[in-house]
């Protein structure tokens, strides 16, 4: 007998009519059905030929039918909600272009995708596998699948699984696959967890995708050397150094034959844990095999010698790069010339600066800029301001932090008519209403004793709404405190505090001074003792002045208590400060303390100047101490 093919029975129509909305009689008559045959399937089953005569003829008559609703529709569309459900769809294509347009336009699609589609059966493979080709949008596909969850009698398998998996990790979507694979439980084939380990390290989830490394090793699958690459890549983006020496492990368990940019890795690794021998020594051994890796490798391996001081090498790497055809471009200069600039080695900088330009390189903003907050620092203004023109002469517009490097320049050399004068050119081009620029004539206007024009400038900031950040306070501290105005600084300090600004430990360093200097010791501890409860880590350098001021006013005690503290703490005390307390005690006729304090500054190589050491040696003649030889034999050792 002739029977409906199973793409119209299966994949087209609903295997559950009941549960549909009713269906009328046109539309029924429409869809291919054996109603007609009720009457004679006796005389059917002993002439299957003419079964099939009869299904074609009806096949020929539904298409009619369909041809002729579709022109009606185009004819008379008032009824745009009733499409869906008054045409046949004749294969699976047209039913996924009209489902995955359905789901486009309508917002709330998941309440009538059944009732426009009544006949469709959203759970045959054929069907979603099309409507997720159709479909572009991964978010869009998701939430066609999670609709296809919530519908009861749609039973899941793999493939529709390794579908949707694979569409969110194309897209990157790696937080929605991570999701994904916890709420389905499956498997996906080794390929796409290889694929979804180079979504997570795109993403920064370097942990996840360590597990999903754990999980191909315990399959015996071994990823490509392109997947490795790309993982140590990312994790030294992200300085997970531990977790690329795992990774280089286990490629070499796998006995994968690693490449040029996995040793570039290894080598950006080492300088990332400041193992800068082994990074330049592995960088000459991959050299010396007749491997070249890129500029990238040499630039971190540059920055970290720059850092550590060691510039010989650098030079070295340099001409490495010139020989081996890899010619230092405009970022290895720029990072060079930076750290000579911060490692205070501007000299030197304006020396690689000019070869730079010799060698035919034009030096950006970023770079004149770099050299002249460089030149500037070292109070160098007279090759700061030639840089100065000379940028401008080449074209290149000063922006809002090369201003500010020049003029706190200028500040800081005493040029005030001069600051003032480029401050204002600096608002005029617009950018005088920052923090920055604000901060920079603050800071300038306290280092040279105008304080109050500095607060005049810290209230504009208030009126004009540019935030003030600790920058700001910390100037003002030290200003006022430079000034003896303690009150102020106080207030500002305290203030500092409250919009929950951390000090700076010069600015701490500063106050605690004065404070100690105006005999105010007592309000000194407090405050250190109070930066220390509130979870800040105060600077064991600022107990100097109070271990001094102590000494001065003769609580003896509470100076070698709080000595005691800076020197467990491994910062060691400035000479000034254990000659005044060796002194101090020997006026006060508590030798031994003395002694004590004189023989740590013995072991630590720190030497008595003459006034100190006649004061003592007096006082323990004048005692009659049996330790007076010995003590100016240690002492007469030491000259």
């Amino acid at each position: 007998m002739g029977r409906i093919p199973s793409f119209f029975s299966n994949l087209c129509f609903r295997q559950n009519p009941k549960s549909l909305p009713a269906i009328t009689p046109q539309i029924r008559n429409r869809y291919l059905s054996l109603d007609q045959f009720n009457g004679n399937s006796e005389e059917l089953a002993h002439h299957p030929q003419k079964a099939d005569e009869i299904f074609a003829q009806n096949r020929i008559s539904s298409l009619n039918e369909t041809s002729r609703l579709s022109e009606e529709l185009m004819q008379n569309p008032q009824n745009p909600d009733e499409k869906f459900a008054q045409t046949q769809i004749s294969s699976v294509s047209e039913i996924a272009k009209e489902v995955s347009k359905f789901i486009r336009t309508r917002p709330r699609w998941e309440q009538a995708l059944l009732s426009d589609f009544p006949t469709v059966n959203f759970a045959d493979p054929a069907v979603y596998n099309a409507v997720l080709k159709q479909e572009s949008n991964v978010f869009l596909s998701l939430r066609f699948y999670l609709w296809l969850r919530s519908q009861s009698g749609v039973l899941f398998d793999p493939v529709l699984c390794n579908v949707m998996f694979n569409r969110l990790v194309e897209a990157k979507a790696a937080y929605a696959a991570k999701s994904f694979l916890h709420d389905t439980k499956f498997e996906p084939e080794p390929r796409c967890l290889e694929l979804y380990v180079r979504c997570l390290c795109e993403n920064g989830l370097i942990d996840d995708a360590l597990g999903v490394f754990e999980r191909l090793k315990m399959i015996g699958y071994c990823v490509s050397l392109e997947t490795w690459n790309l993982a140590l890549s990312h994790c030294v983006r992200t300085s997970r150094v531990d977790v690329v020496w795992r990774l280089y492990g286990e490629m070499m368990e796998c006995g994968v034959v690693t490449d040029v940019d996995t040793i570039g890795h290894l080598i950006q690794a080492f300088c990332l844990e400041n193992n800068v021998a082994k990074g330049y020594e592995l960088l000459q051994q991959v050299l010396g095999a007749g491997h070249v890796p890129d500029n990238i490798v040499f630039n971190k391996l540059i920055s970290a010698l720059c850092k550590n001081g060691n510039f010989g090498k650098v030079s070295a790497v340099l001409h490495n790069m010139i020989a081996k055809n890899r010619p230092p471009d405009i970022y290895t200069y720029q990072e060079i010339i930076y750290r000579l600039c911060k490692g205070r080695m501007r000299n030197e900088g304006l020396r690689i600066f000019d070869e730079l330009k010799n060698r035919g390189y034009f030096p950006d903003r970023v770079m004149y800029t770099t050299m002249i907050h460089g030149l500037c620092r070292n109070k160098d203004l007279g090759d700061a301001r030639k840089l100065w023109f000379e940028m401008i002469q080449n074209g290149i517009i000063p922006n809002e932090y090369t201003y500010n490097a020049f003029i706190d320049g200028l500040w800081r050399s005493g040029h005030y008519d001069e600051a003032e004068k480029l401050y204002k050119e600096m608002v005029d081009r617009g950018y005088g209403e920052t923090t920055v620029s604000y901060n920079t004539m603050i800071n300038g206007l306290c280092l040279n004793g105008k304080v109050e024009e500095a607060q005049a400038l810290f209230e504009e900031m208030n009126e004009k709404g540019i935030v003030r950040d600790s920058i700001t306070y910390n100037s003002l501290i030290k200003g006022f405190c430079l000034q003896g105005k303690l009150t102020e600084a106080m207030y500002f300090f305290i203030e500092l505090r409250k919009q929950g600004f951390r000090p700076s430990t010069a600015t701490f360093t500063t106050l605690i001074e004065k404070l100690c200097e105006a005999g105010q010791v007592k309000e000194a501890e407090t405050l250190w003792l109070d930066i220390q409860d509130s979870g800040l880590e105060p600077a064991f350098r600022s107990l100097d002045p109070i271990i001094s001021g102590l000494s001065k006013q003769e609580q003896f005690a509470e100076a070698l208590e709080w000595l005691g503290c800076m020197i467990n703490s491994g910062v060691r005390p400035k000479k000034t400060t254990l000659e005044t307390l060796v002194e101090r005690l020997s006026l006060a006729d508590r030798s031994d303390d003395a002694l004590f304090v004189l023989g740590y500054m013995l072991k630590m190589g720190i030497v008595l100047e003459q006034s100190s050491c006649r004061s003592l040696v007096y006082q323990l003649c004048r005692t009659n101490s049996h330790h007076t030889k010995t003590v100016l034999e240690k002492i007469l050792d030491r000259r």
